[in-house]
């Protein structure tokens, strides 16, 4: 029984996660839509790379490679595409509630983020992080999803490492 118990709580862990990353796989096979998707495997593999053992923030991204299950960054420059991107936003927001962690606007740019927080205060099990008006070389709208147990101070340095849009908003909003 205790097995059994165990089995459905598994199985529902999975539906509830695979749930959580198809509301934005629209765009992924939109030529207008530009995507980088990036798996809890090929996380694992990075974070087996050999790094110099005296490089404390090399192994630090390492350690945090090992955390993340799920990125998926879309990015357009196409305003139609822009707005059924932030529809998709505030319809996923509905059905899976995040806290608003920041929200800057300005310099004709709006940055949205939201987290699900985990065991902690200072884990979060998902970031959703929406920028419009971005104004970078042919992207105008970014939505970034991020899953898996991580801090925001090692998601900063992870959007650094990767040159992923928004770093400069994670930097500040893991600072807060």
């Amino acid at each position: 029984m205790k097995n059994l118990v165990v089995v459905i709580a598994f199985l529902m862990a999975s539906i509830s996660s695979f749930a959580q990353n198809t509301a934005f796989d629209k765009f992924e096979d939109n030529p207008l839509v530009q995507s980088v998707i990036v798996n809890k495997t090929m996380f694992q593999m990075m974070s087996k790379v050999k790094a110099d053992p005296k490089d404390k923030e090399l192994q630090q991204y390492f350690n945090l490679l090992k955390k993340l299950d799920n990125l998926k960054v879309f990015t357009t420059s196409n305003s139609k595409l822009g707005a059924d991107m932030k529809a998709t936003v505030n319809s996923y927001l509905k059905s899976n509630p995040l806290e608003e962690l920041m929200r800057v606007n300005g310099d004709g740019k709006n940055v949205k983020i939201y987290v699900k927080s985990g065991a902690n205060e200072n884990i979060v099990k998902e970031l959703l992080m929406f920028i419009e008006g971005a104004n970078m070389k042919d992207a105008s709208t970014i939505v970034l999803s991020l899953t898996g147990n991580f801090s925001l101070d090692e998601i900063s340095m992870l959007t650094e490492k990767m040159n992923l849009p928004g770093g400069d908003d994670l930097k500040k909003a893991s600072k807060k």
